[in-house]
């Protein structure tokens, strides 16, 4: 995966919501960062959670697979596959898999939250190298749109 910003290409990721999320073990895989969003697909394990947390950037949460509870500025909602969430930046969140099988989801973050090249296989492992500040969004990631246009990254014409 580059590190560099997006090629003006399709990125097509089949059977979101059955075979490729379910055989996911991994705490958190990056899939595609953007100029202004980035998909990123979670397994938390059976008791697991994703930590309490607050990003600067907006959240929205699609559960592919198992069950669990969202508290959202303090908020409970049972969660399941099928269901989406929206996080507003700023906003205090949680997510706790109370299932007998992972809770599978994957989300969408704007702008990116993590490395284009995060993959964390566990959550103790992704929380060490936020802290050690090595899954940080890149630069261009979170530029304007008007500075995207100057360095040549948007293109309104779509012709590249």
């Amino acid at each position: 995966m580059s590190d560099g910003p997006p090629k003006h290409e399709m990125q097509y990721f089949p059977n979101m919501t059955a075979a490729m999320p379910s055989e996911n073990a991994e705490f958190r895989r990056v899939l595609w960062t953007g100029l202004y969003s980035q998909v990123v697909l979670m397994t938390v394990p059976v008791g697991g959670d994703i930590g309490d947390e607050v990003h600067t950037v907006d959240q929205a949460l699609t559960f592919t697979s198992g069950v669990g509870k969202a508290t959202i500025n303090g908020k409970d909602q049972d969660v399941k596959a099928g269901d989406l969430m929206v996080v507003p930046a700023g906003t205090q969140h949680q997510f706790v898999n109370t299932g007998p099988t992972p809770l599978i989801l994957y989300t969408i973050y704007s702008p990116a939250e993590h490395d284009p090249r995060t993959v964390h296989k566990t959550k103790k492992e992704g929380d060490e190298e936020e802290e050690a500040g090595k899954d940080e969004a890149p630069k261009w990631s979170r530029q304007s749109q008007a500075e995207n246009e100057k360095a040549g990254l948007v293109n309104t014409s779509g012709k590249y």
